[in-house]
């Protein structure tokens, strides 16, 4: 893991540091951090998302490296988060407009009671081993992210689920006998998150040989070449780059801020895109009516801009 503190070089370039974060640990007391983490973000121009919850934390932050590495050293004198981990990423514009601290029920969404992965989860698999597990004819592997995040990239082989929402993924498995066909359940995700509770369903339903991929996509796009690769297209990030390649190198996807899907520069070619209104995924599913609200926000959105001040809808 790369130490933030001593890479000035990024902060040379007015690159933001893109830290990204969870910790799975019984955490009573998580109302009581909200405003003080909050605080200490804005104090040093920090942006993003965090989630707080009685089973720990989860988020992504940006900002500049000094200012990030403040942040997590908060966090890790908490006693709570002493084993935090993050997974770092560059980005060469602010990708997130304001700074959230939101308290939740789960800092990862899946609905099912009795889930902990603090007590059972499956086991993690590096990502220099990786392609030797996927590649085993002996094992089947599971995309846990939405149809969304696996229509621009996937690890060849995989089998997608198309969820909707991660509170779909339960109720797939249940419908999905043949998963028990081989005995071998390999599953990837974004940073590693979904995976621990996907894994620690997966056990809970039976399957003995379940693992998953460490750091999540995110860490194996760092680590593995790209000649060495098994992973085809990018993969969708929650914040403004919207998607990272080999290298975390920033992607060529856009956002379209009327549906929230990835389109392709050959999407935006699309006479049905218009930017921050339509496009080719959700334009047949409003109304002109609609369309119009959007054209309206995209306006306030570019005043807002000359007048040098950050609009909610931006």
């Amino acid at each position: 893991m790369t130490d933030i503190l001593s890479s000035p070089r990024h902060e040379a370039t007015g690159a933001f540091l893109v830290a990204a974060l969870y910790h799975f640990v019984s955490f009573p007391r998580f109302e009581s951090l909200q405003e003080p983490l909050l605080a200490l973000c804005e104090a040093n121009r920090v942006k993003g998302t965090l989630l707080l919850a009685h089973e720990g934390i989860n988020g992504t932050i940006a900002g500049t490296d000094a200012a990030i590495g403040t942040v997590l050293g908060f966090l890790r004198a908490q006693p709570e988060f002493s084993g935090l981990e993050h997974k770092e990423s560059r980005a060469s514009k602010m990708p997130f407009v304001r700074m959230k601290v939101k308290l939740k029920k789960e800092i990862v969404t899946m609905g099912v009671e009795d889930i902990d992965p603090t007590r059972v989860v499956g086991t993690y698999i590096a990502p220099k081993d990786w392609n030797a597990l996927i590649s085993d004819p002996d094992t089947i592997v599971i995309d846990t992210r939405n149809d969304y995040e696996t229509a621009i990239g996937v690890f060849k082989g995989a089998v997608d689920p198309k969820t909707k929402t991660f509170r779909e993924f339960p109720e797939w498995v249940r419908q999905n006998t043949g998963l028990h066909n081989k005995p071998k359940i390999a599953m990837y995700c974004t940073g590693g998150i979904r995976c621990e509770k996907a894994t620690a369903f997966m056990k809970q339903q039976g399957f003995d040989e379940v693992f998953h991929l460490k750091g999540g996509i995110l860490k194996y796009l760092e680590e593995v070449s790209p000649e060495e690769s098994l992973w085809e297209g990018a993969c969708f990030v929650f914040d403004e780059r919207v998607s990272v390649e080999h290298g975390l190198k920033e992607g060529n996807h856009k956002l379209c801020h009327a549906c929230r899907q990835p389109i392709t520069a050959e999407e935006v070619t699309s006479p049905f895109y218009e930017a921050g209104v339509s496009c080719s995924h959700c334009y047949h599913q409003r109304s002109e009516e609609d369309r119009e609200r959007y054209r309206e926000r995209q306006r306030q959105i570019a005043l807002a801009r000359k007048r040098g001040q950050e609009h909610i809808g931006g």
